[in-house]
């Protein structure tokens, strides 16, 4: 009786969720902005969650001239496919909207060749990946196994060997990947203006301001303090409740 019982709640919130994005995207059509953004924030309150959802309620907000909660939920889509063309040409349009203008200080050496290699790809792919010349390791050890032909198990042998160095570097690339993803905290400033200062408390000197929609990197919190760090490498602390973390 559990089990139907658990069935039937599973199979309400799926359809739950199904109508409240469909209602979502009618209102949209609609011009009806407010409305849909509450049919799709009905939709993630039953933990549910897509590119498309975080996609299009990114785009509400765009319509209402919410810059920031555009860019967050754009963000979020980026988070579950960094590959998303739409969010990432419509991410664009929202930040021509912030105020702040901040540079972007690319890497250089070995860190940058590495990071762009392993980007190409999410930690999944490279899972997926992984387990693909896993298999075809496996496909070319039993052809050295069984062949007996001389010239045929060389190549198969050799084969072997060049396999394995690609299924290393996937398997060493997914790491630093899902490190990387780990490790890396984006947020979005949400107040209208919000003061960054060079200590975690009121006291101490504010070396600058940040305005809604800009983009930071959190490194450290301290109580109800947070320090972060700008695209071009500046610091300082900021007030939580200022920020909204992408990945929370």
């Amino acid at each position: 009786m559990k089990k139907i019982f658990y069935i039937l709640l599973l199979i309400s919130q799926v359809f739950y969720a199904q109508t409240g994005f469909e209602k979502g995207n009618l209102l949209y059509q609609n011009g009806k902005y407010e409305e849909a953004v509450k049919a799709y924030e009905s939709v993630l309150a039953t933990n549910k969650e897509s590119v498309e959802l975080y996609f299009n309620l990114g785009n509400c907000y765009y319509k209402l001239h919410q810059t920031a909660p555009a860019i967050y939920n754009y963000e979020k889509a980026l988070i579950l496919d960094p590959t998303d063309k739409d969010a990432l040409n419509n991410i664009k349009f929202a930040q021509k909207q912030t105020i702040d203008e901040i540079k972007v200080v690319p890497k250089v050496g070995f860190a940058k060749l590495l990071r762009d290699f392993t980007g190409i790809y999410t930690f999944d792919t490279w899972g997926w990946i992984t387990v693909g010349f896993a298999f075809l390791f496996l496909m070319f050890f039993m052809g050295y196994y069984f062949y007996q032909t001389v010239v045929v198990k060389r190549v198969f042998f050799v084969g072997m060997f060049v396999i394995l160095l690609l299924l290393v570097m996937s398997i060493s690339a997914g790491f630093f990947e899902k490190s990387h993803f780990d490790n890396e905290r984006p947020a979005i400033v949400f107040a209208e203006s919000a003061d960054v200062r060079s200590e975690p408390q009121n006291a101490s000197t504010t070396t600058f301001v940040l305005h809604a929609g800009t983009k930071v990197f959190v490194e450290e919190t301290l109580g109800y303090w947070k320090k972060i760090q700008l695209t071009d490498g500046t610091e300082g602390w900021i007030d939580s409740r200022s920020i909204k973390e992408v990945k929370d």
